[in-house]
């Protein structure tokens, strides 16, 4: 199996020619494109029958589907209420994704809150073990959640953290943001050694079998200094990284099929397929 690649949401020059996301599979499908993550960071608002269609859609291209949840999902609160709420954004999440054939719904770790980094894991910890009983009794156990790596450096989500929450059951996928840890490290994550170093903190956490299938986001990102991300950038820019090269070349040289979703501003799909062509290169 090889990796696949494809865009998060609708790039630029989609938006231009069609007004519904109903046609983007095939549109995906006819530029040499795998997969499409929709995007429901705003909140849950697809309907059944547009979910639907879309599946529909997505299935007779070839196309498979992902879904990112609201961005306001916050593992690491402790206040039963804002778990009420987490629980609830996951849930429709995972209903719309359910209802468009969507196997892995993307979700954000939260933030620190003035807490140490290791306050902040333990109450994720306990809140996403409530968020999978949750996602039994609904019936969308066979729907993976994904965690992310996020970019700002005080918010939840280092690689180290995202491993040790998908370590809980073995339905969780890491989205490792490439973009967002290089962004958290101003810069350091970059090239050939950091991205065989990441790749095998992934295996040793959870198995080879088990990372070859990774999630990932990808995109060059802006960082400043003291806060980590800045803003999503476009592989036409050379100032900030990361390089997609380095890893397109690891994972092929390892045999991996990882889904890659790219986010890059307004060119995903485009840069989305720089990628494949990289990895096809080895």
């Amino acid at each position: 199996m090889s990796a696949l690649f494809g865009p998060a949401g609708n790039s630029d020059s989609f938006s231009a020619a069609h007004k519904s996301s109903l046609a983007a599979p095939k549109w995906i499908a006819d530029l040499g494109l795998d997969c499409y993550e929709y995007q429901c960071g705003k909140g849950v608002n697809v309907g059944e029958e547009t979910a639907r269609k879309l599946g529909e859609n997505a299935k007779a291209c070839g196309v498979r589907l992902s879904l990112h949840a609201p961005y306001f999902i916050n593992l690491a609160n402790p206040d039963p209420d804002s778990l009420e709420k987490t629980t609830g954004y996951i849930l429709a999440a995972c209903r719309a994704a359910d209802w468009m054939g969507a196997d892995r719904v993307v979700i954000h770790t939260g933030a620190l809150m003035k807490r140490t980094r290791r306050e902040a894991l333990d109450i994720a910890l306990r809140s996403l073990r409530a968020v999978l009983a949750a996602c039994d009794g609904a019936g969308y156990g066979h729907i993976a959640l994904c965690p992310e790596t996020m970019g700002k450096i005080n918010q939840l989500g280092d690689l180290d953290e995202v491993l040790e929450l998908c370590q809980l059951d073995g339905r969780l996928t890491p989205t490792v943001d490439f973009g967002h840890l290089y962004a958290r490290t101003l810069g350091a994550l970059d090239g050939p050694a950091a991205m065989a170093e990441i790749l095998d903190k992934i295996s040793a956490a959870l198995g080879e079998e088990r990372a070859a299938r990774f999630h990932s986001h990808f995109s060059k990102i802006q960082f400043t200094p003291n806060g980590g991300e800045k803003m999503h950038l476009t592989f036409d820019q050379s100032e900030f990284g990361p390089d997609p090269a380095p890893l397109m070349a690891e994972i092929a040289r390892r045999g991996w099929s990882p889904t890659f979703i790219c986010e890059s501003a307004g060119t995903q799909a485009e840069d989305a397929l720089t990628m494949k062509r990289l990895y096809r290169q080895g």
